[in-house]
């Protein structure tokens, strides 16, 4: 069980930007992992390691990071047994010293731990999540429920919409069901804006991306009319949601969030108002980073008006940091957790995070990045942890449908 080799190198990401894939040996068995970048990524994130050669990848590199982890990780790491997960990271973590992975780089230090578990499975010889559930204390297997991104907009897009994800949620059935459903309207809606002259090209996360006149609640209107024409209901078969990732439009200067496609402008003790206007017309299950990252009182706010209606997701204003996440629960803000593994760079971490989480009732949504590789360990991890929901994307493109599509094969082995 002791690791006896290690390799990282780089592979492209789905954007065709260099990422680090990293491959862990105990004797003749081996596990690889690789992780993945985001676009749209706060400022509290820990630092993702690039190598900054403007003549390779335009600076964008991870050569370092490589470089990282096949001597300095190794080294540490070497001799001690793949289950000893918890020892690994912290080893990892202690080498680094740096409270963001500045030194060997959260990219390089994931790529290891996430290696390190699958290698540990493969030893033990049971399915990822299993083994995963098993060392973290948890018992039910359950699937979470998908929120699907088939409209882009914000940092993801060129479509002019504020608002960076919209979301269709299946609400019934299976797993299976559930992406049948949300496959369905999918093309519903592909085939809907094809009739209106509208671009069904795909963005980052395999959704489309057309330019709608009249903002962000034209693209609510487009998704109530692609889920009947699908033959479902609204509000009964299927919810929406959104990520709105205000941090990216609110105006420091001003003060005020700018919604300018929408041709709003709100204060963080009003912009809840905005939300509730939408929440009235349409059956919004989810907003995820309805207020900017360090915005509390807009968050508060938020949270007292809105709280007890709708799942209030934090994504950067958490950045799945148990540090963060113990100052939501204090200052009483929002009431769900996003999970990226690689905002904050380790394994342990990560399931300390939504351990944390979890104790104080807040629901869990385990998710994908915008720049993401064929790797599904997040659909394994979603499983393991009794996670409610998943964000991977529309049912489009592979690198988002590798994790759907591991979904799948858990629900046929549970």
């Amino acid at each position: 069980m002791k690791i006896t080799k290690i390799h990282a190198m780089e592979v492209l990401d789905s954007r065709g930007n260099p990422t680090i894939q990293t491959t862990i040996w105990a004797g003749d068995v081996s596990a690889t992992a690789s992780v993945p970048s985001g676009a749209s990524t706060g400022v509290h994130e820990a630092l993702e390691l690039r190598d900054g050669d403007k003549k390779r990848y335009g600076g964008m590199g991870v050569l370092k990071a490589c470089k990282n982890v096949n001597d300095k990780i190794f080294k540490v790491i070497k001799g001690i047994n793949a289950d000893s997960q918890e020892e690994i990271d912290t080893k990892m973590l202690e080498l680094d010293g740096t409270e963001n992975k500045r030194k060997l780089g959260a990219n390089a230090i994931l790529s290891v731990s996430l290696a390190t578990a699958r290698l540990a499975a493969k030893i033990h010889k049971v399915e990822l999540f299993s083994y995963l559930g098993q060392t973290y204390g948890y018992t039910s297997k359950t699937l979470p429920t998908p929120f699907f991104n088939v409209i882009n907009g914000g940092v993801h897009a060129d479509s002019g919409l504020d608002v960076q994800e919209f979301f269709i949620i299946p609400l019934k059935g299976n797993f299976a069901t559930k992406l049948r459903m949300g496959s369905e309207v999918f093309h519903s809606l592909k085939a809907q804006l094809a009739k209106k002259g509208l671009t069904t090209s795909v963005g980052d996360e395999g959704g489309f991306a057309p330019k709608l006149v009249g903002g962000n609640e034209t693209a609510l209107k487009e998704l109530e009319q692609a889920i009947k024409t699908a033959k479902y209901n609204l509000g009964k078969d299927f919810a929406l949601g959104m990520d709105v990732a205000s941090s990216e439009f609110f105006d420091d200067k001003k003060g005020s969030y700018e919604f300018k496609s929408s041709k709003i402008s709100a204060k963080p003790s009003n912009v809840y108002q905005v939300y509730k206007k939408w929440l009235g017309k349409y059956p919004l299950m989810a907003i995820e980073d309805g207020c900017a990252e360090d915005d509390f009182l807009g968050w508060k706010f938020l949270t007292q008006n809105l709280g007890s209606q709708t799942l209030l997701v934090g994504d950067d204003l958490f950045v799945t940091n148990p540090v963060r996440i113990q100052m939501g629960i204090t200052q009483k803000i929002a009431n769900a957790v996003l999970i990226k593994v690689n905002q904050i760079g380790s394994l342990t971490e990560t399931l300390a995070a939504i351990k944390l989480a979890q104790k104080n009732k807040y629901k869990i949504v385990i998710s994908h990045r915008s720049g993401e590789t064929s790797d599904s360990f997040i659909a394994d991890l979603a499983v393991a942890v009794g996670a409610e929901y998943i964000k991977s994307g529309a049912p489009s493109r592979g690198e988002r449908l590798a994790k759907y599509n591991r979904l799948l094969e858990i629900e046929n082995l549970l």
